[in-house]
């Protein structure tokens, strides 16, 4: 192995372009973005969607009228959100299917049990801030084999399926602001060379989700489909911080430092990058409050957000894939 590398400095600025702004912003909810909104006949899937804000994301889209599958673990829990989600929305097609990140089988299953086209596919689960270094069952540091590595497994199992999508199919990968926290460390992302902490794990999970985005926009442009990352926001009400310091979380939420969202705000980003048709045609970029992110040089103090030059690189983009690509073998 070689040094450690950093890569923080890409060659050219990843953001060529004018920033996309819509009219939606951190208070919009899930259903105010699918207002008006008709997705009669596709078909979507939302990973971790029987949980936060995974079950506002499934919500909207079915109000919307895709047909959704809800891809998680436990099926009892599955079971009363698609329970909810057809009285809710009066839309029967929603339907589960087992899926469990860190099992390759699993994965594999799904992959090959779906049949016919896939329009929407929504990366939304996750884990956080496992407290001491856990190895999954291949044997990757956990948020990085879950929240990576099982995504781009399923992603390229369903390849097919969204390329066969008629009117172009759309990724959307569940990122965070605490990417901004931690680069990918290619040589070492399973900690074996480094000291382990929580945030570091959890923050080049984070990055990897952005990058994955930003490189399968540019692979798979020809197939019509279209990648995306999304910040969704800091949110109590989800499962996705039971692993953090309670004590610090309470003092979190009295300090007033964050404005926190609910589970129907957090999943609007998602279901923009999913479902509106303001995002015709858009790929390989990052957003966060319903807006694309600006590109900032270091990371902010206090709440701020945006995406580091870093996470859109190219270069490390594609480097990813092709360290993934030999992960996953």
């Amino acid at each position: 192995m070689g040094p450690m590398t950093d890569p923080t400095s890409p060659t050219a600025s990843p953001q060529d372009h004018d920033l996309l702004t819509t009219p939606f912003g951190a208070t919009t909810t899930a259903l105010e973005v699918v207002e008006g909104v008709d997705l009669t006949g596709r078909r979507a899937v939302v990973t971790g969607g029987a949980s936060g804000i995974g079950v506002e994301t499934v919500r909207a889209l079915a109000q919307a009228g895709a047909a959704v599958t809800v891809a998680a673990r436990k099926p009892d829990a599955a079971a009363v959100v698609i329970a909810d989600v057809k009285e809710s929305t009066g839309n029967e097609a929603v339907g589960f299917a087992r899926l469990e990140l860190t099992d390759r089988a699993s994965i594999d299953a799904f992959a090959a049990a779906w049949e016919g086209p896939l329009d929407i596919l929504v990366d939304n689960a996750g884990v956080m801030a496992l407290p001491e270094l856990t190895l999954a069952p291949d044997g990757h540091e956990m948020q990085f084999a879950t929240n990576h590595l099982g995504h781009f497994r399923l992603a390229l199992g369903l390849h097919d399926a969204l390329a066969a999508a008629p009117d172009g199919a759309r990724l959307v990968s569940l990122s965070s602001r605490a990417h901004l926290n931690s680069p990918l460390i290619f040589d070492d992302v399973d900690f074996r060379f480094r000291p382990y902490t929580p945030e570091s794990a959890y923050a080049q999970s984070k990055t990897a989700n952005v990058l994955f985005a930003v490189e399968a926009a540019r692979r798979w442009a020809d197939d019509g489909i279209v990648a995306n990352a999304v910040h969704p926001g800091p949110i109590l009400d989800t499962g996705l911080s039971r692993h953090m310091d309670q004590d610090l979380l309470a003092k979190l939420v009295d300090s007033g430092a964050y404005t926190f969202k609910t589970p129907e705000q957090g999943a609007s980003t998602s279901v923009l990058l999913a479902a509106s048709p303001l995002l015709d045609g858009i790929s390989g970029r990052y957003f966060e409050d319903c807006n694309e992110a600006v590109l900032v040089d270091r990371a902010p103090e206090g709440t701020g957000g945006g995406v580091a030059p870093y996470a859109l690189d190219p270069t490390n983009a594609e480097r990813l894939w092709d360290l993934s690509l030999a992960l996953i073998a």
